[in-house]
This record gives structure tokens, C-alpha cells and sequence, in this order.
């Protein structure tokens, strides 16, 4: 048998306020929100996947992250600019755009930039996006 992975389905985190962090996760990255309850809460990413929260008593501090992608540098810097002085996060150094969300999750945000694009070609949400190759 040979497998083939099309994909990221979804990807889940530990938060240990659900109503500061879909406020957070809203307001920072404008995502959708899907479905939830009380200690759950589900938000569109893209076309075909979602990110999963739980709500946890401790968030655990290891080196696990997600990446998120947004369209461009104008992105990147708002979202720079917003977690730095709405929410006082402190960008990691040594990369563009690394923060640790208000409960210690990493996420890593990058943008569609030309060399981050080889593996995304077959995806619609390159197209819809707007990004062209010559």
C-alpha cells in the first residue's frame, strides 16, 4: 500500500481561557468561528482545515507549533504590530513573524512569498489569492 497525505486536516492547541483565546485568535488572524462550547472551540483555516482549541489547566512549554500563512509582508507586519502592542507578546527573535500566543503556544506566521510557494501550487487557496507565476 502506498499513502498519500493531501494535507493538514487540522491542527489542535491547549488554552487555558476559551473566551480570551477565540477573542485573541478573531482578532489577531481574523479567523472563522466554525462551532464550539464551553471548553471547545473550532475555526476555519483556509479551505480545509481547522484549528482545534481545548481548554486546558496548563499549557505545555516545549518546542510543538503550527504555522499559519497569511498573503504578504503588509500582513505580517500588522500582525507584528498587533500581538506587540495590543496584546505586549514579544516577537522571537531570529525569525520574521514568531510569537507565542497569551498561553504559550508558538505559532510561527509566514506569507506567500515566492520561494514559500513550490509546495502550495496545487492548492485553490494560492489561486483565489490572487498569486500568478510567469
Amino acid at each position: 500500500m502506498s499513502v498519500r497525505v493531501y494535507g493538514c486536516n487540522h491542527v489542535a492547541i491547549g488554552v487555558t481561557d476559551m473566551e480570551q483565546a477565540k477573542a485573541f485568535y478573531q482578532d489577531v488572524f481574523n479567523l472563522e468561528f466554525q462551532s464550539g462550547g464551553e471548553r471547545n472551540a473550532f475555526f476555519k483555516l483556509g479551505e480545509h482545515q481547522f484549528l482545534a482549541m481545548f481548554k486546558v489547566d496548563e499549557v505545555p512549554k516545549d518546542n510543538r507549533h503550527f504555522g499559519l500563512i497569511v498573503r504578504d509582508e503588509t500582513q505580517l507586519a500588522e500582525v507584528r504590530e498587533k500581538v506587540t502592542k495590543k496584546y505586549g507578546l514579544e516577537l522571537i527573535e531570529g525569525f520574521r513573524c514568531v510569537i507565542r500566543d497569551p498561553f504559550g503556544n508558538r505559532i510561527d506566521v509566514v506569507d506567500l512569498h515566492d520561494e514559500s510557494l513550490v509546495w502550495l501550487l496545487p492548492y485553490q487557496e494560492v489561486q483565489k489569492a490572487g498569486i500568478r507565476f510567469d
